[in-house]
């Protein structure tokens, strides 16, 4: 397990997927870290932190002086990220997964390699688990999503992102929010890792499903 306790209540400078985050190095797990940042806490998968810089800023030692994790560990017992996606299941989030914008809105479900995510604006979103930069919690009471009601969380979801997608081909779908006008049209197949996808121009677009990061049905 990666040990950062000498890291703990301190200032820090992270990169992460490149951007530069700074804040209170607050707990770690083998493969998360949190950190508190502008009054929110950021869970941030390990796989995506490039580089920690102890910042020369003073050591923080008032635990009082931010909220209480909002899943915070019990007895020491052992932190994961799929752990903290679970936890959050139901709960209004902000996520960043693609781009400079973040994503709004509630996890449904998580599966063996992609969760599901219910946004207001774009309905369901399948995410690979490997693709997600750093989620945080709004305060649910005062919560400008509140008003919206996720999908049933009991719909039957493949365990895989690969098996999950099979049973869209022949719609219209999006990959990654949209930002590539090649990855939006029809899917034709998943075989092997590789997608087929005739675009909105009729070509045939091929690329491999490890590189997506979002998809939804448009």
């Amino acid at each position: 397990m990666n040990d950062f306790k000498h890291l703990l209540n301190k200032n820090v400078k992270l990169k992460v997927a490149g951007h530069l985050l700074e804040g209170r190095f607050c707990d770690f797990g083998n493969d998360i870290l949190v950190l508190y940042r502008e009054s929110k806490y950021l869970y941030i998968p390990l796989t995506h932190v490039q580089k920690i810089i102890l910042s020369d800023k003073a050591v923080i030692e008032d635990n009082s002086l931010s909220p209480d994790l909002p899943f915070a560990k019990e007895n020491h017992t052992f932190f994961s990220y799929r752990m903290m996606l679970r936890n959050a299941i139901g709960l209004y989030t902000q996520i960043r997964v693609v781009g400079k914008n973040p994503l709004h809105g509630t996890i449904v479900n998580v599966l063996s390699d992609y969760f599901v995510f219910y946004s207001p604006v774009y309905k369901q979103i399948f995410i690979p688990l490997s693709h997600l930069k750093w989620l945080t919690v709004y305060e649910q009471d005062n919560s400008h999503y509140s008003m919206y009601n996720p999908i049933p969380q009991k719909q039957s979801f493949s365990r895989s992102f690969e098996e999950q997608l099979k049973k869209w081909e022949g719609k219209l779908i999006v990959f990654d929010m949209g930002e590539d006008p090649d990855k939006i049209g029809i899917l034709n197949s998943i075989k092997g890792n590789l997608a087929e996808l005739i675009s909105t121009t009729g070509e045939k677009v091929y690329f491999k499903l490890n590189h997506a990061k979002t998809v939804y049905l448009a």
